[in-house]
């Protein structure tokens, strides 16, 4: 099974599991760190999230992973928090943390650069609105390369 199929097959899974809950799945990673697989999920709630939070889903997950083996080989299974520095990954997490200082990588070049640091206005349109550098630009959401919440020192 690709890596790409076994993130959608896990994403799912999280899914029916975190169900009814104020739990939300912010992503789900496989990837080979050295010389070893780790499939990651990140989950979030409004009030953040606890140790108790990842332990049931974990449990639950690896249970799931058992039962149904997509994965061949040896994996190390990892459920957590995003951290502070939050991936915005959903179109809903523009509208969600507005207001908030964010570092956007675009694919492509835009006004001469593809980092952008500033205060996020939402989403207008599928585009991210930025206040940045003391204007209001609009980066297209197909050009977000990555999308993260930043630390305001």
């Amino acid at each position: 099974m690709s890596r790409i199929n076994i993130v959608t097959l896990v994403s799912q899974w999280v899914e029916e599991i975190i169900q009814g809950s104020d739990l939300e799945l912010v992503d789900v990673e496989y990837v080979k760190e050295h010389s070893t697989w780790v499939l990651r999920v990140y989950l979030d709630k409004p009030d953040g999230i606890d140790l108790e939070d990842c332990q049931r889903v974990s449990q639950a997950l690896d249970l799931k992973l058992d039962a149904e083996d997509p994965i061949p080989g040896a994996y190390s299974l990892e459920v957590s928090s995003p951290g502070l520095e939050r991936p915005l990954k959903k179109a809903s997490d523009y509208q969600r943390f507005k207001g908030r200082l964010v570092k956007i990588r675009t694919y492509s070049g835009l006004h001469g650069r593809k980092r952008f640091e500033g205060i996020l206005e939402g989403l207008r349109d599928e585009n991210v609105v930025l206040k940045w550098e003391g204007d209001t630009i609009e980066i297209p959401l197909e050009l977000v390369a990555k999308a993260n919440l930043a630390m305001d020192l």
